[in-house]
């Protein structure tokens, strides 16, 4: 995955999220500049999304959301009203 500096769009190079889902992370990403920070931020907005199945998606969510908690409550929340 690639950072595009020009806008918030990331740039996949596989099956990943390309297109924030959320407001909230939309708003985030506008000011993340490293491309690992959105790539995880990305990661958690598609579990809270689809909650894949695996104990590794599961553990990697889990230190994201403890890393954004106002972040990641905010994404949930906004998932959670559609």
């Amino acid at each position: 995955m690639r950072y595009d500096p020009l806008g918030p769009f990331m740039l996949t190079d596989g099956d990943e999220q390309a297109v924030p889902r959320t407001e909230a992370l939309r708003r985030v990403l506008r000011t993340v500049r490293d491309e690992t920070t959105a790539a995880d931020l990305l990661f958690l907005e598609d579990w809270w999304a689809q909650r894949r199945p695996g104990i590794a998606d599961y553990l990697r969510a889990s230190q994201i959301r403890r890393a954004n908690p106002t972040l990641a409550e905010e994404i949930r929340a906004e998932l959670s009203r559609r």
